[in-house]
């Protein structure tokens, strides 16, 4: 069995370091250039600027070329990697001069802190967590699990492609759902926290985390018992923020604009077209003639609980391992439908749970995370990834039918006729869009087209998701 968890991790690093061949955001593309410049950016100005001036405008710190707009732990992140990269090449983060700054050697060594990342920190946090999934799990089991994540395309193209960090705040909170499935809570706390402060996105799963930790103080069987367990729980979240964000705790001033830096409302619902329901309703209904932006803010906060809210209820009544993971998928998949400022890459906050759901619903888990991919197309189109997006996609897919073609479940499932139009219609869509050019009057046609039907997925998804939370007794 370790051999063959080995195998899967090289071929898991095989991949990434095969895709990280591929172009990247932004690449030849001034004067802002793409998220990789973003991430250099930030590794200029942590290295060469007071911690107190990393989120605060200057004549040497720019807010609008790429401010920083991470929690700590990222800009803590960006220092580090700065560091080693200003050890290297002094050009790579030189102040001001360093802008736009592209070569051979620092794509290589941005490429290699990517896939760092994944072999410390994403690839054995998941495999961690597919340890302490289920007692029950066996051997081939626990070996389809771990290849399914290994080789999933959407976080592979995102982060080694278009050029992202998505696999540090992922394999935190990967522990942290481990961590409550093993009942370890004080951990759970302490790892969630710390995926927090990496990105603000992890909010997409911070109601179940709270719900159900929540819910195991209540459930103690005296009072004494209920404060201390919540406030153990509270010190070791309180504790790691406090540490996280010492440099700025000591000015009101200096902590409101490293949220504003956070949460910028000013930016719209919306900037690309994404799989959302914003932007679904936007094609028929304008939403900015009609909502001033702290309006909208508004708007996606009630619709976001309101989706929310039930499976999170049910969760803190009866908390079951598969429950949290159920709830998890239904409260990310809520926030990436109806929340404020969702971007295509979010979407990979929703695959997290879905892939531990796979060990009791594959192939309706595996129609997600494909069209999770699909949504990201444009992107990725744009990125010059499509080549390796397609046929990575392919290659998982094939990898998934060669695990499951022994598996009672793989020819009755409630979502195969949906599989099937899915799958025909992903690829007209596909095909369509890199051979019939779009109408002048409709330059955005094919990526409107690739949202909304992923959009549509999605809505369907939550519907069942919520169902199977609702309906499902597996503990």
């Amino acid at each position: 069995m370790k051999s063959e968890i080995l195998a899967t991790t090289f071929l898991g690093l095989a991949v990434r370091s095969i895709i990280s061949l591929y172009s990247y955001s932004g690449y030849d593309s001034p004067p802002l250039h793409g998220d990789y410049e973003a991430q250099r950016h930030w590794q200029e100005v942590t290295v060469n600027l007071d911690v107190g001036e990393w989120y605060t405008n200057s004549s040497n710190n720019d807010l609008l070329y790429w401010g920083l707009d991470y929690p700590p732990l990222t800009a803590y992140h960006s220092y580090l990697v700065g560091l080693i990269g200003k050890s290297l090449d002094s050009r790579f983060v030189e102040l001001h001069e360093s802008r736009g700054f592209q070569s051979k050697e620092h794509k290589r060594f941005m490429r290699a802190t990517v896939v760092t990342a994944d072999v410390l920190i994403y690839l054995p946090a998941i495999l961690y967590l597919v340890y302490c999934i289920d007692k029950t799990f066996q051997g081939d089991d626990k070996l389809f699990l771990f290849t399914i994540i290994a080789t999933y395309p959407g976080q592979i193209l995102i982060d080694n492609g278009h050029f992202q960090y998505n696999n540090i705040s992922l394999g935190f909170a990967a522990v942290a759902i481990g961590a409550i499935l093993g009942r370890r809570f004080y951990l759970a706390s302490f790892f969630f926290t710390l995926a927090l402060n990496y990105k603000q996105m992890e909010l997409y799963h911070s109601l179940p985390f709270f719900v159900f930790l929540f819910g195991e103080c209540v459930g103690q069987k005296s009072f004494s018992s209920f404060v201390t367990q919540i406030s153990r729980i509270a010190s070791v979240v309180l504790s790691t923020f406090a540490i996280l964000w010492l440099p700025w705790l000591g000015s009101l001033q200096a902590s409101l604009q490293v949220l504003h830096r956070l949460f910028p409302v000013a930016r719209g619902v919306f900037e690309d077209k994404v799989a959302n329901v914003w932007c679904a309703v936007n094609v028929v209904w304008k939403l900015k003639k009609h909502l001033l932006n702290e309006q909208m803010a508004l708007v996606c906060i009630g619709c976001t609980l309101v989706a929310a809210l039930p499976t999170n209820i049910l969760l803190f009544r009866r908390r079951t391992n598969v429950g949290f993971l159920l709830a998890l998928f239904n409260t990310a998949l809520a926030f990436f439908l109806f929340s404020f400022q969702v971007h295509e890459k979010t979407i990979l906050l929703v695959a997290l749970p879905s892939f531990f759901l796979l060990k009791w619903w594959p192939n309706e888990m595996i129609i997600f995370l494909e069209v999770s991919v699909f949504s990201m197309l444009p992107l990725l189109i744009r990125d010059e990834l499509l080549v390796p997006a397609l046929v990575s996609t392919f290659v998982f897919h094939v990898i998934f039918k060669c695990f499951s073609s022994n598996s009672k479940q793989s020819n009755e499932y409630p979502l195969k006729y949906l599989a099937s139009i899915s799958n025909i219609l992903m690829i007209i869509i596909v095909v369509a869009s890199l051979t019939i050019p779009a109408p002048s009057r409709f330059p955005d046609l094919w990526p409107l087209v690739v949202s909304v039907i992923s959009c549509g997925h999605f809505l369907l998804f939550f519907l069942w998701g919520n169902f199977q939370h609702f309906t499902c007794k597996i503990s």
